[in-house]
């Protein structure tokens, strides 16, 4: 039986691992120590990773020399990033619809983890939890995908083969949402999941931020921190107060 959130299901199969195990670490790490520079942040600081999936962020800004909790709803993937903790870095699982606990020096919200909800209240209600744990000078480093390039360069089908799996993959932008259909045959039986993603333009974001009291200081367009492009630019990266 399905359960209700498209992304409960999917991130939590061992295939989502298998599809993305490509990911490019080094691009990651180049943005981590980017933005840790541009923020000027202490090596004292405590950054909340948010949704830390497998905890590849979490695990490189901690080499860093920062304190670092991760959390993320998937039970897998934090099973797996646990293996990784040590005294300043530390995994849960946790949904960030529920309001957070302690406070943070920064609050990370990376790779288009955002805009999965039917609702706009629904990811209003999040960076309004984000808004509420942070310390009084504390920033918010949000890196979500440029959905005007998305439009413009859409590919609508393609086919990844990875592991011996071949992952069929459509894409289409219907009823406000990026959507991303992904089929294949694995252990003798047919799969098919998929990715839903809001389609938030840079106008409507900082719409959203100004709503629950954030105030932008900078937006980028990649994760060398180059000046935002609404039509080439890959990435819409935006840094809060």
């Amino acid at each position: 039986m399905k359960t209700k959130d498209w992304f409960t299901d999917w991130f939590n199969t061992s295939y989502y691992h298998i599809l993305y195990k490509d990911r490019n670490d080094a691009d990651a790490q180049l943005f981590m120590k980017n933005i840790t520079v541009l923020l000027n942040l202490p090596k004292t600081a405590h950054i909340l990773d948010l949704p830390c999936g497998k905890g590849r962020h979490s695990v490189f800004l901690n080499s860093l020399g920062y304190k670092v909790t991760g959390t993320d709803l998937s039970e897998n993937s934090i099973l797996h990033a646990k293996r990784y903790e040590n005294d300043t870095l530390h995994f849960d699982v946790a949904d960030m619809r529920k309001p957070l606990v302690d406070k943070y020096d920064a609050i990370f919200n990376l790779f288009t983890s955002f805009g999965y909800f039917e609702d706009d209240s629904e990811d209003l209600l999040i960076l309004q939890n984000i808004k509420n744990g942070l310390q009084k000078e504390g920033s918010f480093v949000f890196d979500f995908l440029n959905a005007e390039n998305v439009k413009l360069n859409l590919v609508k089908e393609e086919t990844k083969i990875v592991d011996g799996i071949s992952f069929n993959i459509t894409r289409e932008i219907k009823n406000g949402f990026i959507l991303k259909n992904i089929s294949f045959e694995a252990d003798n039986e047919l799969h098919s999941f998929s990715e839903r993603v809001k389609y938030l333009d840079a106008n409507k974001i900082k719409e959203y931020f100004k709503s629950v009291g954030f105030t932008i200081t900078n937006t980028f367009g990649d994760y060398n921190l180059t000046e935002f492009n609404s039509k080439t630019s890959k990435r819409l990266i935006l840094i809060a107060k």
